[in-house]
């Protein structure tokens, strides 16, 4: 089943930085797919706010003649939320401890990506 193998990518993704707190793919329209979450997170909602990020951030980069939409990376105190397109109908989104290297983190973020579009297809 795809939602195996696309929480094993997920799996891959945590275990390559000690600084990675959580990770899921969501579709582009809100549902959750696959995740790995504390468990005080609700996946429905973290999908229903990818979602909204994700359409405000592509009709910005439209507005603003900055082309497709690649990523979208927000700093909190605490950490980073990462969202990252993943083909045409989900993104993996990622949150990252204060003080990570986001280098490193964005990186196998992009390799889990193409791994989670090849087992999604």
């Amino acid at each position: 089943m795809n939602e195996q193998l696309v929480t094993s990518v997920l799996n891959d993704l945590n275990s390559s930085s000690v600084d990675i707190t959580a990770s899921a793919v969501i579709s582009t329209d809100g549902l959750p797919v696959a995740y790995l979450l504390p468990s005080n997170i609700d996946p429905d909602r973290i999908g229903a706010m990818a979602a909204a990020l994700l359409a405000l951030s592509n009709r910005t980069t439209a507005e603003l003649a900055c082309g497709e939409l690649d990523q979208i990376m927000i700093k909190g105190k605490n950490g980073y939320s990462l969202l990252l397109q993943a083909g045409n109908n989900h993104v993996l989104c990622v949150t990252a401890r204060e003080g990570a290297k986001l280098g490193l983190i964005l990186l196998d973020a992009r390799r889990a990506v193409r791994n989670i579009v090849d087992v999604l297809r």
